[in-house]
């Protein structure tokens, strides 16, 4: 049961994280004032001066035809309609470029237009859980909501992305809205917000360079000189990924841990049971010998016992192991996934303790005397 949860555990999580961050793309670099993993230095990160619209338009400029670079910028409102309304939901202030950017599309109505851009229009599009929380069964098509103190009108529903991953974004509780109604809603037309800029590389293979080429054109932009350290951060999926995979690998070893205490406990209780299998078989175990078993053939008999009760306890294991994803998924709407591999495996290491730890009874049998096992009460 242990290796069949400890697996299913850490597929659940792999899968969460890869449908929790589908959408921010994988040949996609994102210039910011803060990287995405802080792990000390944070004043030094925070005191940064924050990305401003004209860089990321300069920025744009610099690689027109030769990269996709989209400014975004997000902060959070209460929004409203009629009588509901959510609290803290994500407003993002964005081009018509953020649907080339991201994997994720309108499911109804569309997405944002160059002319909603250049013409400041108060139109939105919003997630999944905010038409679920704000509209209900009500088609949001067209629906002017409030936006803080702003209104803007629904023009489209994105698709189902999924929750949040440990604390992270939720991208079904966000709206989009053109960038430039974002600032002159929200930061008084001063342009003062802190600009996240997403370069998109024309093909997976030119990311690296891609890089490169940001970094010299933002230190270009920033004025700094060859001596000055970045005063931006450049990030990736990548550095998602590599925080994810130290935190899946203290996972696994926690359940290693974990698996390692339950598989000695169980060895321990197969072979006291083995144990005491073979003294009050002692007598038994005369007979056989007396009539020509030898102790090969004693030994692999209890051996072949030992793992037997290994097995039967393994699959009573796997079966509880698999009925409590099933049940989580049956009583909630999270879908742990189960593969076959870990029956496998569970099965695997059931035969292996029934054979480590059944060695020695069996072998205890095997030589026993058989006129004292004969004479044994």
């Amino acid at each position: 049961m242990a290796v069949v949860l400890t697996m299913t555990a850490a597929n659940g999580l792999e899968n969460k994280f890869r449908e929790s961050f589908s959408s921010v793309g994988t040949d996609v670099i994102y210039v910011s004032r803060m990287p995405w993993v802080v792990m000390n230095d944070f004043f030094i990160y925070r005191n940064r001066p924050g990305i401003a619209l004209r860089e990321a338009h300069a920025l744009e400029d610099r690689f027109r035809g030769q990269a996709i670079v989209n400014p975004t910028v997000n902060g959070q409102r209460d929004v409203k309609y009629r009588d509901q309304s959510m609290e803290s939901v994500i407003i993002i202030g964005t081009t018509e470029k953020q649907s080339v950017i991201s994997s994720a599309q309108p499911q109804t109505g569309r997405f944002l237009l160059p002319f909603d851009v250049a013409y400041k229009r108060d139109v939105c599009v919003i997630g999944s859980e905010v038409q679920k929380g704000i509209f209900g069964a009500v088609n949001p098509i067209n629906k002017t909501m409030m936006i803080g103190r702003t209104r803007f009108r629904v023009i489209g529903v994105m698709e189902k992305q999924g929750g949040s991953f440990l604390g992270g974004p939720n991208f079904d509780r966000q709206i989009f809205v053109p960038i430039t109604s974002y600032m002159r809603a929200y930061s008084g037309g001063h342009n003062q917000e802190d600009v996240n800029i997403a370069v998109k590389a024309p093909r997976q293979e030119a990311l690296s360079d891609l890089e490169y080429a940001v970094i010299g054109e933002m230190r270009t932009i920033r004025r700094l000189r060859p001596t000055e350290s970045e005063n931006f951060s450049i990030n990736k999926l990548d550095t998602l990924v590599g925080t994810f995979n130290n935190m899946m690998g203290v996972l696994l070893l926690v359940g290693l841990i974990v698996t390692s205490i339950s598989l000695f406990v169980g060895a321990v209780g197969v072979m006291n049971i083995m144990f005491v299998t073979v003294t009050e078989r002692t007598r038994e175990i005369g007979i056989r010998k007396a009539i020509g078993a030898t102790n090969r053939e004693i030994r692999f008999q209890f051996l072949a016992e030992a793992i037997l009760i290994s097995l039967i306890g393994g699959f009573a294991g796997i079966v509880i192991g698999l009925a409590i994803p099933w049940s989580v998924r049956f009583l909630t709407e999270y879908r742990l996934p189960v593969s076959g591999l870990s029956a496998i495996i569970a099965i695997v290491v059931s035969s292996v303790v029934g054979v480590i730890f059944g060695t020695v009874p069996a072998t205890r049998a095997a030589q026993l005397d058989p006129v004292e096992s004969l004479r044994y009460e």
